[in-house]
Parts: structure tokens; sequence; C-alpha cells
């Protein structure tokens, strides 16, 4: 049996601020990403979980 590797749509850093699905969480996109690369959207959803379980100092 084949296997088929479906590729995650990708977006730059603008778009994902621009996108109504982070509305709320703008500001965190803005300073996790990096401009002028591309992420998925599974991608960000990581980066903010991560951001948010860190621990405070």
């Amino acid at each position: 049996m084949k296997t088929v590797r479906q590729e995650e749509t990708r977006f730059k850093k603008q778009e994902l601020l621009q996108a109504e699905c982070y509305q709320g969480k703008r500001d965190l996109v803005s300073a996790l990403l990096e401009d002028g690369r591309e992420y998925s959207l599974s991608e960000v959803d990581a980066a903010i979980e991560k951001f948010m379980k860190g621990k405070v100092r």
C-alpha cells in the first residue's frame, strides 16, 4: 500500500496576524514567530502552547 503524505498549508507571519482564529493571540503570534518564515497552523498552535506552559521565573 502506498503512503500519501499530505502537506499542511503554510502561512507567513503577516497572514497569521490577520487570521480570525488568532484574533485574541495576535501579540503572542507577533512575538513568537519570525519574519520571513512560513508556518503551518499546527506549528503556530504548538509554539503558543509551549509558551503558555512555560515557567515563570
